[in-house]
């Protein structure tokens, strides 16, 4: 049974932080007082008699080899170039602490670095790894947001502590389609988990819960067109957007695996494996014939690829992918009454990749030769009953940008 458990925690995990090998993820804990302090691999054999003494476990990558603590320990996806040490000149041994950054995707390194270094030092350097701009990155530990105006010194920071680097990104412009065979009063209610807030929501109600929360009360009509009851607009979607949370950045839960299939906005991110890259000149017929086969009508279409082309073209190559409606439902959470008949929400990661780093994305360029309707079946598109004028319709798309 210990195996089964230990199993399924890491399926959990690969789910989690896809970029990870399965075979180079590893479970560790500092919590137990044999560890001192220090973070030590839990095994199977083990994680029956540990588990109900653990509050979070830390999934990181295993290191082939051990490199010396003065250099990040391992290299980056993409085979990008490792960190220098920051800011290292003239500082004493009392001067520099060991700690583990801790980078969007999951994986640890440890490095040395002088007190003295400034937080934003620490960003901009691996924000450069990332190539990511360092004003959408921030460092955060023992639960704070640290300042990046301030030194690592200005916090009680100890040798092997970990500093968590979490990237601000934003879920664009979802926006909902209501089509009913007669005119109808709907309630539309959508509730986020912790790692986002809304940002902006078009019609204007109020937002509850600190941004977690909103309903709107609209009449369908024929010609697919909503009025909001409160302030009589007539509009032809439901629209919103929302903030990552870098306070509610996410822990592996110890005690409870999670669903295989999740979604999360802090943590998401592309692999090779579930992923298709496409030259930026082919990415809009790519995805025109992708959406068509997920169901979305010609103006969901063009509205969804204008919206994401600026960024879109700010690259040479994209990866992408569609992410499953279950995982996407448990992060934005739709309750319509009366209960539609049935419910399409599309909604794409995708990144930036470089030329030189294509050789890391084969699998994900082969796949994006494949007939697009494979994502038919990793959405979970009824077309069917989605193409059906007869029955009550809710079409929803957005897409989010992300950095690994």
């Amino acid at each position: 049974m210990a195996h089964k458990w230990y199993k399924l925690m890491l399926d959990s995990a690969c789910n989690h932080f896809p970029s990870i090998p399965r075979d180079m993820v590893t479970l560790q804990t500092n919590q137990l007082d044999v560890c001192n302090g220090h973070y030590v691999d839990i095994t199977a054999e083990i994680w029956d008699e540990i588990i109900d003494s653990l509050t979070f476990i830390e999934v990181t990558r295993v290191s082939p080899v051990s490199l010396p603590l003065d250099a990040w320990a391992i290299s980056l996806h993409d085979n990008r170039p490792a960190l220098n040490r920051v800011n290292s000149g003239g500082s004493s041994n009392d001067d520099i602490v060991t700690i583990r950054v801790v980078f969007p995707s999951g994986e640890i390194r440890s490095t040395e670095i002088p007190r003295s270094t400034r937080v934003d030092a620490l960003v901009a350097d691996a924000s450069r790894m990332m190539g990511y701009c360092p004003t959408n990155i921030r460092a955060i530990w023992s639960g704070t947001i640290m300042r990046q105006d301030w030194s690592i010194g200005s916090y009680n920071i100890m040798d092997g502590d970990s500093v968590n680097l979490l990237a601000s990104l934003r879920g664009g412009k979802p926006v909902i389609y209501l089509y009913s065979p007669s005119d109808i009063d709907v309630s539309v209610k959508l509730s986020l988990i912790p790692e986002w807030s809304l940002s902006a929501i078009y019609p204007v109600v109020t937002i509850k819960d600190h941004g977690q929360h909103i309903e709107w009360n609209v009449r369908t009509h024929q010609d697919g067109s909503l009025t909001e009851n409160n302030s009589g607009l007539d509009v032809a979607y439901l629209f919103w957007e929302a903030e990552t949370n870098l306070h509610a950045f996410p822990r592996s839960s110890a005690s409870k695996p999670q669903p295989l299939e999740t979604f999360c906005p802090t943590s998401s991110s592309l692999s090779d494996t579930d992923s298709v890259v496409i030259p930026v000149d082919k990415v809009t017929v790519y995805l025109d014939k992708s959406l068509k086969a997920l169901g979305l009508h010609t103006e969901a279409r063009t509205s969804f690829i204008t919206y994401w082309l600026p960024s879109i073209l700010k690259h040479e190559y994209i990866a992408l992918r569609f992410v499953p409606q279950l995982a996407y439902e448990r992060a934005a959470s739709l309750g319509i009454s009366p209960q539609p008949d049935v419910v399409t929400r599309v909604f794409m990661l995708f990144r930036g990749i470089s030329k030189e780093h294509l050789e890391n994305w084969s699998n994900a360029q082969m796949q994006a030769e494949k007939d697009v309707a494979w994502w038919v079946d990793v959405v979970g598109v009824d077309l069917a009953r989605a193409g059906d004028m007869a029955l009550f319709r809710v079409l929803e798309w957005g897409g989010m940008e992300v950095l690994i």
